[in-house]
């Protein structure tokens, strides 16, 4: 195996394996090695290979899958290219051709003779492996069928060639990498490690089309994230207004409907702020676009985290790179609380119009508000209505809006969220 002459795809995580199958592979026949500890290197290597596939939820041929895994997650200068725009010109293409033809080789191995010398069976097991379950401790389902499928099409790849189109294709539709896998992220901040951006793979698969009514307001967060993942001009957003309206919803929508086209969204806490910086700098350059995302933003008299926000969006002497947006909810129009107690400092200060713009100045800068307001009565019987078709609810209509009405009188009142929790109240009693 020609491992060694890999140039693009090397110093891959979980690359450990790969050496130590390459070292078993070069050498299983050479005497100079003692069987046994080649035979129990190789048991290390069935656990290893185990171990990893069953927290990705892998199944099939478990050596191609975890092959798969390493050239779908391996982050170099010819995958990050191929990221969303698909093949590239230039001399990279050669280097690829090289190191593809290495991992052809990987796919192509018959561990046959392997198993023989060694006196073992277990690897040829791992060639058809029924998973136990769908389940994924890092991926979920629709990420893992895809790493499956793109392992059964490399490894009846006829040429170096193909193998190299196939792999290409899948950069261009689903990226490389955590960033291209995944759609959602937070950020964490270990102790010593810095500024970490880590995947979400438990998403709520809500649609635009789920959500009732609001019809100009979802029409005004579409066109600015269309002209966004277009590369046009956009703004950041701010989504204001009742509780239980459907904000945190639509924007769950929105990167649902547009994560194929490269839209990825990393949720920020208002304590990380002053992570701002590193986040935007470990995605500038990649060819997604990004929302951070900040979900139920406001800030009381005595925090000053928005200092930090404002300076992000607008205001720093570096600009803030085109491949990012900044979303946000609030149940408040103006997010920074503001008191009679601050009417009466202003009364004191020499300037007192400059406390007024300090507070408003981060509303200003999201380009685009929408507002989300409760529901009237008509409304809220529309959404009932609609939402019980959605889940199959056999009732009369006015049964069912009699009962949503009790419902909303002792739940919170008319909202989206109100006339949801109903509908699931319903489909629990079924």
């Amino acid at each position: 195996m020609r491992t060694n002459e890999l140039m693009l795809y090397k110093n891959m995580e979980y690359g450990e394996l790969l050496l130590d199958m390459t070292f078993l592979i070069e050498n299983y026949e050479n005497e100079y090695y003692n069987r046994e500890d080649l035979r129990s290197l190789l048991f290390e290597c069935v656990n290893a290979l185990l171990e990893l596939s069953v927290s990705h939820g892998f199944e099939g041929n478990l050596w191609h899958t975890y092959l798969t895994f390493l050239l779908a997650s391996d982050e170099n200068a010819y995958s990050t290219s191929c990221e969303i725009v698909g093949p590239v010109d230039g001399s990279i293409n050669d280097i690829a051709l090289q190191d593809f033809g290495v991992f052809k080789e990987l796919f192509d191995y018959d561990f046959s003779r392997l198993e023989e010398i060694l006196d073992v069976k277990c690897f040829s097991v791992l060639l058809d492996y029924q998973s136990i379950n769908e389940g994924s401790k890092v991926f979920n389902k629709r990420i893992r069928d895809r790493i499956c499928g793109l392992a059964k099409a490399l490894g009846n790849a006829g040429s170096v060639g193909m193998f190299k189109n196939i792999l290409t294709q899948f950069y261009k539709e689903f990226g490389v990498g955590k960033l291209g896998l995944h759609k959602a992220f937070r950020v964490e901040h270990p102790e010593e490690e810095g500024v970490q951006i880590v995947p979400i793979t438990n998403i709520a698969h809500v649609h635009l089309d789920d959500l009732v009514g609001y019809e100009i307001a979802k029409k005004k967060l579409i066109d600015n994230t269309r002209a966004f993942v277009e590369g046009r001009r956009a703004n950041n957003c701010l989504l204001y207004g009742d509780a239980g309206t459907g904000k945190s919803s639509s924007i769950k929508a929105i990167l649902n409907q547009y994560y194929d086209q490269g839209l990825r969204m990393i949720e920020v806490y208002k304590h990380q702020f002053q992570d701002l910086n590193d986040v935007i700098t470990q995605i500038k350059n990649r060819n997604y676009k990004f929302i951070i995302y900040m979900d139920d933003l406001s800030f009381e008299e005595f925090e000053i985290e928005y200092k930090y926000l404002k300076a992000v969006i607008e205001g720093g002497l570096e600009k803030k790179p085109n491949n990012v947006l900044i979303y946000a909810t609030s149940n408040r129009r103006h997010l920074v609380r503001e008191t009679f107690k601050d009417k009466a400092d202003r009364d004191e200060e020499l300037h007192t119009n400059d406390t007024v713009q300090e507070k408003l100045s981060l509303v200003a800068r999201f380009g685009v508000t929408i507002y989300f307001g409760s529901p009237d009565k008509k409304e809220f019987q529309m959404i009932v209505k609609e939402l019980a078709k959605q889940n199959g609810i056999k009732m009369p209509e006015q049964q069912l809006l009699l009962e949503a009405n009790k419902w909303e009188l002792t739940h919170g009142g008319l909202s989206g969220r109100t006339a949801q929790q109903f509908i699931d109240y319903l489909l629990g009693c079924q």
